[in-house]
């Protein structure tokens, strides 16, 4: 997986490039957390993003209560079908915001 970020005004966009598994999930965890440092509202593109494990959940979950905790938003835009429904069979589309 591979991250690069874009900045507008008071919102931090991370776009993400690959499968979030074991393996990727800490660099993203780390990166949401850094994001939520420069910036009180932070989106994640998944456009390219074709699989997400339990642990790509985890990092999604601190960066929720990250947002949370600083008064900010999370969001998650361009998820595919695939990535929706793992959201969905564990009750996370309730808890995070997707678009």
């Amino acid at each position: 997986m591979t991250i690069d970020e874009s900045r507008s005004d008071d919102k931090l966009q991370l776009n993400l490039h690959g499968k979030i598994d074991a393996v990727s999930s800490p660099e993203l965890q780390n990166e949401v957390l850094k994001a939520f440092q420069k910036c009180p509202n932070v989106i994640l593109n998944f456009a390219d993003v074709p699989y997400i494990s339990s642990a790509g959940l985890r990092a999604l979950l601190i960066g929720q209560k990250t947002a949370g905790s600083k008064g900010g938003k999370f969001l998650i835009i361009n998820a595919s079908d695939a990535v929706v429904e793992v959201f969905r069979v564990t009750g996370l589309q309730k808890v995070l915001t997707i678009q």
